[in-house]
């Protein structure tokens, strides 16, 4: 199942759903430039800022099951060290600069291929801030950060990883209005259609 935002908001209440439906919390993967962890939105309780934090507050996620890529945004230290600190994984853009192909990104899903197998291999759900991407691959969105990921390296962690037992992903925060090329449009066309070939394949089809 995919989910298309809309602003990153909307994972919060789909991850009620799914530990609702399956009766137990999720493993995360996390795209996105910014770690969303912050306690509050800019005063308001809840928003598109603050989702991880409160899924991780809410015990909705497994705390070490919790993998963000891409991060790059400035925060203060307690926001943006938050996953970490409570024992999940930050894949920051730097850490990735450069590391694109299968072989050069393996260390990376080892990692979270071992870490979701310490904790029983989990249902997993995957939530793709179009921003994880460089403003030069993907314009079309509110808060672009600058050094971010290249389409090449989502598609080929999509590729790697699309054996894992993913429940559901959602697709967020592109905005067609601030891109006239439309290549942002086209950048989320390509990792939700890799994602769903992906669980095609994975059952065997």
């Amino acid at each position: 199942m995919a989910w298309i935002g809309g602003d990153h908001s909307i994972t919060l209440p789909l991850l009620r759903a799914y530990k609702a439906w399956l009766g137990k919390p999720l493993a995360l993967i996390h795209f996105d430039a910014h770690c969303d962890t912050w306690t509050d939105h800019f005063g308001e309780p809840s928003g598109h800022g603050t989702w991880v934090y409160e899924a991780i507050q809410e015990g909705l996620v497994i705390r070490e099951c919790v993998v963000q890529l891409g991060i790059r945004s400035s925060g203060v230290r307690a926001a943006r060290d938050y996953v970490q600190e409570q024992g999940g994984q930050i894949f920051t853009a730097r850490q990735l600069r450069g590391r694109e192909g299968p072989s050069q990104l393996s260390a990376v899903v080892a990692d979270i291929r071992n870490r979701f197998s310490a904790h029983g291999n989990p249902p997993v759900y995957l939530s793709l801030d179009i921003d994880c991407l460089d403003p030069a691959f993907a314009p079309g969105t509110g808060t672009p950060e600058p050094g971010g990921m290249s389409s090449n390296q989502v598609l080929t962690l999509l590729e790697e990883m699309a054996d894992l037992p993913f429940v559901g992903m959602d697709c967020v925060e592109v905005s067609p209005p601030y891109d006239h090329a439309e290549l942002s449009s086209q950048a989320a066309a390509a990792f939700l259609w890799t994602y769903l070939c992906g669980r095609r394949l994975a059952a065997g089809l």
